[in-house]
């Protein structure tokens, strides 16, 4: 495993080392922040650990600079965006990346499931529906992220488990209903493909309701 990066902007070492010069492209036409990035978080992407932040507070950059970019830069862009401060802005640049199954793009999905907002949760949902189906690109891609991080993807399905049981039990009063029920069923088998063997299944029990899970 490498080491973090000692390059000098934090948003740079949200990527692994060989798309420095994409991420820098991207940061020169992203705003001067409002405030600094907060609470990032490390994980490791293709065996080199990345700190990725755990909300953004630079405003959007004007279309005509994101169209200077190249598809990979915009990519990068999109995932930087994903954690923005404001919800509609993650959901927004979100739903450009989601069907991606690049390494670098997988955090940050999988970051998004493990926090608040529904309607995120439905865009994930609805785009890693290939994760059922072995050996396709997602289904391998998500599988090594996870079995990579197995501390991290444990935090998200507690995480996604409380979201539901403090915000959406009316919705929802299974959780076996709830969205992100089938998107952590989703990522664990990816991961127990990945793993050989079954990963621990972290949320409650309880009969199949609403035809998701």
């Amino acid at each position: 495993m490498q080491p973090l990066s000692d390059r000098s902007n934090p948003l740079i070492t949200a990527f692994p080392a060989e798309l420095a010069v994409d991420a820098e492209a991207v940061l020169a036409v992203m705003p001067d922040p409002r405030h600094q990035p907060q609470a990032s978080f490390s994980v490791v992407v293709e065996r080199q650990q990345v700190l990725i932040p755990g909300r953004l507070y630079d405003d959007e950059p004007p279309a005509d600079r994101v169209a200077s970019l190249s598809s990979r830069q915009q990519q990068l862009l999109h995932c930087l965006y994903s954690r923005h401060c404001d919800g509609r802005v993650r959901q927004r640049h979100l739903e450009k990346v989601a069907g991606s199954t690049d390494p670098w793009v997988v955090p940050f999905v999988v970051q998004l499931v493990g926090e608040y907002v529904l309607e995120i949760l439905v865009v994930i949902r609805d785009e890693l529906r290939d994760l059922a189906v072995p050996g396709t690109r997602g289904h391998l891609a998500y599988g090594q992220f996870l079995v990579d991080n197995p501390a991290f993807f444990a935090r998200t399905q507690r995480r996604v488990v409380s979201y539901w049981s403090c915000y959406y039990r009316g919705l929802h009063a299974s959780f076996r209903g709830y969205p992100g029920c089938t998107v952590l069923d989703l990522l664990r088998s990816a991961a127990s493909d990945r793993a050989g063997h079954p990963w621990p299944d972290l949320t409650p029990t309880g009969a199949r309701v609403d035809g998701y899970c």
